[in-house]
């Protein structure tokens, strides 16, 4: 179906965004069937855009919800969880006003056009996790992270990761190197010159190194990849056009413009010096999320990502925060091939051409060469416009066998996470759904051998958890 392609059809994923998501306290999950894998002890850790809806008005974006956080303990004494709003100075005033106050991805702030430009972005926390030694972080593109506690959820304030000055932005997506411990981000400052920071922070989350790399305009960028000693950033051909924005006329991801011309930009950095190896250029596509990267014996980098013709899933992605997507924009698969010295791409190719989003790799294994690409997909034979994703899979990048695990009609998994077992070589996927069905949600254990057989466990959660982006694993060990 061609891109951009309208058809309008609502359906059951729709139920879990319809209204705010409700806390629940820390509670024993019921064993709905088969039986927690002896070897799976640590803590699942959860976020995503909880509440859409405010004062009767609903937001502009899935991007502008505020976020809360799942968290599963898995002990010898069974399954816990509880689930928390991070309460983000944003939060807590609207929740005291009733009411929309601030502007963000996709909305303006309330109000007549000529105050709106003097109002601040709210830091909604709502895209992903990082679980440190002595706490969890709450990551969002824009702003500083949140800090909370592991256990209760209980929102401690911003965390500076001991450097990072008022107004910084972290990053959703860090990457820990699992063979240093070395953790590594950045964020964008937007000015006179834009400026992409780097920060490479030691294994508790203290910045020890910064460096900063200049970029041309204001684009978007949402992710990046560690591949062995190598930073990789794919800049899209996105400009921002910055006075309706700062102007209060349209919001941040109304702004964004589509920019073929430009092509993607691919930026290489020195993972131990975080200078700056290479600049290239390429052909342009638009990617959210990498699965991994890795070098390769004859010293070249390949880069497994979820690539997009262009940007039209910025829209797609704006009709889920209404309940009903119209638009076709779908990514697939691909490996792209880099000269590292050069920043050239030498070869790409599609790895896989069904369309997929929230690839993932074992923890231990990112930065390297990973057989598995674990990712969210489509059931077969379902109409993808008006649906969500109702399948988790496994992609072997070697034999480029695909093995799925479909959810059932009206089932809804969200990022499939590896969890190594405690006691053994075997391993785990853990996931939760929302069952359209009976309007609940659940946590999904899958034998990361076993996909296509029924889950090994599935426990039943107090509430329900709207549809979500990342999250992460804390061993026990």
């Amino acid at each position: 179906m061609k891109t951009g392609t309208q058809i309008s059809a609502k359906k059951s994923w729709a139920k879990a965004l319809a209204r705010p998501a409700a806390e629940f306290p820390l509670t024993q999950l019921l064993v709905k069937s088969g039986k927690i894998p002896a070897g799976l002890r640590g803590t699942l850790y959860r976020n995503g855009p909880a509440r859409l809806q405010r004062g009767g008005m609903n937001a502009g974006h899935w991007f502008d919800g505020d976020g809360a956080i799942l968290a599963v303990h898995f002990t010898d004494a069974g399954a816990a969880a509880v689930y928390r709003y991070v309460e983000t100075a944003g939060y807590q005033a609207e929740e005291k006003a009733d009411k929309f106050l601030y502007p963000n991805y996709g909305m303006t702030a309330p109000g007549p056009v000529w105050l709106r430009w003097r109002k601040p972005v709210k830091n909604v926390a709502n895209t992903s996790v990082l679980a440190l030694p002595d706490r969890l972080l709450a990551l969002w593109e824009a702003g500083l992270p949140h800090s909370l506690d592991l256990q209760t959820l209980e929102t401690r304030g911003t965390d500076d990761l001991g450097s990072l000055e008022s107004g910084s932005s972290y990053s959703a997506h860090c990457k820990r190197d699992p063979i240093t411990g070395n953790i590594f981000n950045f964020g964008i400052t937007h000015g006179a010159s834009t400026k992409l920071n780097l920060y490479k922070s030691d294994p508790t989350g203290k910045i020890v190194q910064k460096a900063t790399v200049a970029l041309e305009g204001i684009p978007l960028l949402h992710d990046f990849v560690l591949a062995g000693k190598y930073l990789i950033f794919f800049v899209p051909p996105i400009r921002l056009k910055v006075f309706p924005t700062l102007a209060g006329i349209s919001s941040f991801g109304d702004s964004l413009e589509w920019k073929p011309e430009l092509g993607t930009q691919i930026l290489i950095v020195d993972s131990e010096t975080l200078s700056l190896v290479s600049r290239g250029e390429t052909e342009p596509w638009f990617q959210w999320h990498f699965a991994n990267g890795f070098v390769k014996e004859d010293g070249s980098v390949a880069v497994d990502f979820v690539r997009f013709a262009d940007f039209q899933t910025n829209q797609r992605l704006k009709e889920v925060a209404a309940g009903e997507t119209r638009t076709d924009a779908e990514g697939t698969l691909w490996r792209v091939h880099l000269n590292p010295q050069t920043g050239k791409v030498t070869a790409a190719e599609e790895l896989l051409d069904q369309p997929c989003e929230f690839p993932t790799v074992p923890a231990s294994e990112i930065g390297q060469d990973s057989r598995y690409i674990y990712l969210a997909m489509y059931r077969p034979d379902v109409d993808i416009v008006p649906e969500r994703y109702g399948a988790i899979a496994r992609f072997d990048t070697q034999s480029r066998h695909l093995t799925i695990a479909d959810c059932g009609k009206n089932r809804y998994p969200i990022e499939p996470i590896y969890v190594p077992d405690i006691s053994s070589e075997k391993g785990w996927i853990v996931t939760v759904i929302y069952d359209g069905n009976s309007d609940s949600s659940e946590v999904w254990i899958f034998d990361s051998d076993g996909l296509s057989r029924e889950p090994v466990c599935q426990l039943e959660l107090p509430g329900v958890i709207p549809l979500g982006f990342h999250g992460t694993w804390k061993s026990a060990v």
